[in-house]
């Protein structure tokens, strides 16, 4: 019996997702078992090359995490896309750009400018920054480009399905691959994990008023949070009622609010627009009549930094997708 090949590819991102395989645990050696693994470059010593010698649609799935940041990513996702029947979008990198995603907001120069000439660890008189090509002793070195935007998975190439979160819970990982290998797989462009509020399945949620009303917006480590309570009763900022749910309610459980990873459900164009639009419409709303424009700045200005608040995860995929550059 012939396995079906899979391959697993690792693109701009922290390294949590290659981390998430390997917390199938024993799992892992039943996935082992049932397919023939042709790419893994954090666990096997695979070449370019190897994947280049297979004919086309051979990878029976592609499983891509990170966003695409530089030249050599672009090129490998475009080769693993022609060589395999089925591309997943493997976290929230790949699905929305991530948190690497948050570079968007500058340029590759002002990057550059920061990390090799004004970071208080950097020692860099000359103000070399990295080059594409160089010559040296007659060879010439190369690396690739780094692109100025970050850019999803699906802005590269098709994608056939989405594995959400940072990174993805094991269970939505083997309950993606047995899919696959039974032919059980929705229709194309699903994320697979379900299509409901994270808020449906918190297990705060009885403790949420049905009327909801923040009048100071206050930070995690400011204050004791009670464990049994909702985040947003407290004045904490939680993405629960924009981000779907799948991911175990993982941080909540730790006591700490949603940041919005497994992103928006089915329907919604822009994430960050939405959890955006949620917690401005819970902000003083018993007394927004006896606001002054002064309270109403003071309350606004408790969300430190709103763009990385609203857009931690999500910021390429938005509709802003990145800072206007000139």
């Amino acid at each position: 019996m012939v396995k079906p090949k899979v391959a697993f590819y690792w693109c701009a991102s922290c390294g949590g997702c290659e981390e998430a395989i390997v917390d199938l645990n024993e799992d892992l050696l039943k996935v082992a078992e049932a397919v023939d693994i042709v790419l893994w470059p954090v666990a096997m010593d695979f070449k370019r090359k190897d994947i280049e010698a297979l004919t086309d649609g051979e990878i029976a799935v592609s499983f891509i995490n990170g966003a695409v940041r530089l030249e050599e990513q672009e090129e490998m996702v475009k080769l693993l896309r022609g060589k395999s029947g089925l591309v997943v979008a493997f976290g929230a990198c790949a699905h929305l750009g991530g948190i690497p995603g948050l570079a968007n907001f500058w340029t590759r120069d002002t990057i550059f400018h920061r990390a090799y000439k004004e970071a208080p660890s950097v020692e860099n008189p000359e103000g070399i920054t990295p080059q594409e090509k160089i010559t040296t002793n007659g060879d010439e070195l190369t690396l690739p480009e780094f692109y100025d935007t970050v850019m999803t998975l699906d802005q590269v190439i098709p994608v056939d399905y989405y594995l959400p979160g940072c990174p993805p819970p094991p269970d939505l990982i083997l309950n993606a691959v047995n899919a696959i290998l039974q032919g059980e797989l929705p229709e194309r462009g699903a994320v697979l994990a379900p299509d409901k509020a994270l808020c449906d399945t918190c297990p705060r949620q009885e403790t949420k008023p049905e009327k909801l009303s923040i009048k100071e917006i206050k930070r995690p480590w400011e204050v004791k949070i009670d464990p049994e309570k909702c985040f947003l009763e407290q004045g904490i900022i939680c993405h629960g009622p924009a981000t779907r749910s799948g991911c175990g309610e993982t941080c909540i459980r730790a006591n700490q609010p949603c940041r919005g990873c497994f992103g928006p459900v089915d329907g919604v164009v822009d994430y960050g627009a939405k959890a955006l639009s949620m917690i401005a419409s819970i902000l003083g709303l018993e007394d927004e009549e006896k606001m002054t424009d002064e309270e109403v700045e003071r309350l606004i200005s408790g969300i430190v930094d709103p763009a990385g608040t609203f857009y931690r995860f999500s910021l390429p995929a938005s509709l802003l997708r990145r800072k206007r550059m000139k």
